[in-house]
């Protein structure tokens, strides 16, 4: 057990926290504002396939982030459009553009690489393996602070809670959704964009494996709030690196743990959470539901 609970889990805790960090508070802005966002499985795969290409061809990891985020920003404002502009329904937009993003990177990997299972390999000298995972963890007071303490802030929660009352206070609904939507679409991007050129050195077909879900079950857990989730996230975190620590570990009977109820822990402890703290948190009111302004 002491080869299991080590410095090096704490680091590997971090590291796994991380997109899900970027990507749960992302969502917290979209949510907070009435969006519901389960589109961050695809934002991230976005992030994550732009960021390898962009990093192999550019040879620069930052050249590569930006386009991540750019990219991460273009597939949110598809569904910024599809449920703001057209009142669509949130969670069938989301689910599309998750969808879509399951086999769209293998087209373009398939065009660009010859290859529709993964991008070619980043040399070692063009990754960023740590810097995501310190302004991840900045990234929580500066969202407390925006959410609390500055004017855009109370706007947006206004408008997840009461958005006829901040529209008849001279708050425009859709911009403040319109904002929060890109905003989480940016910050997902970064988090999917660590996938590939942080954790890893290239882009695999799918390669987030439902962390998208996995932050909106950190969200959930963390009532909406930027501590609380990313304590979640770290609980996450933490549980992934456990499951890849305990492969090839052996049993007292000399048997090795069998590898598939290593790698559903995660998951298991996300239906657990969800089972068990979705009706205690109290999402924003008008979360789901679009705003039609009267005239």
């Amino acid at each position: 057990m002491r080869s299991i609970f080590s410095i090096a889990l704490i680091f590997s805790t971090l590291r796994l926290a991380t997109p899900l960090i970027w990507a749960s508070h992302g969502g917290m802005f979209s949510e907070r504002s009435g969006v519901i966002n389960i589109a961050l499985e695809g934002i991230m795969l976005a992030g994550a396939f732009t960021a390898a290409s962009v990093t192999f061809y550019a040879g620069n990891p930052w050249i590569g982030l930006v386009a991540g985020i750019a990219a991460g920003v273009a597939i949110s404002s598809i569904h910024a459009v599809a449920c703001i502009r057209f009142n669509a329904n949130q969670v069938v937009s989301g689910m599309a553009i998750n969808i879509l993003m399951i086999g769209l990177p293998a087209f373009l990997g398939g065009s660009l690489f010859a290859s529709t299972g993964s991008t070619p390999q980043i040399p070692k000298e063009n990754l960023i393996p740590w810097t995501p995972v310190f302004l991840a963890f900045l990234l929580v007071p500066a969202t407390w602070y925006v959410l609390y303490r500055t004017p855009f802030g109370l706007r947006l929660r206004a408008v997840g809670e009461k958005p006829e009352a901040a529209d008849a206070a001279g708050v425009s609904v859709k911009l403040m959704r319109y904002s929060a939507v890109l905003i989480s679409g940016a910050l997902a991007g970064v988090g999917g964009a660590y996938l590939s050129i942080g954790q890893s050195s290239l882009f695999t077909r799918n390669m987030t494996s439902g962390r998208g879900f996995i932050s909106l079950a950190a969200l959930i857990f963390g009532k909406w709030r930027p501590v609380q989730t990313m304590l979640a996230c770290l609980l996450f975190g933490f549980t992934e690196a456990v499951s890849i620590q305990l492969q090839g570990v052996r049993l007292p009977s000399g048997e090795d743990i069998p590898n598939q109820f290593i790698q559903i822990i995660p998951y298991v402890l996300t239906i657990i959470v969800l089972a068990g703290f979705i009706g205690q948190s109290r999402a924003p009111r008008a979360i789901g539901l679009p705003y039609q302004k009267e005239r």
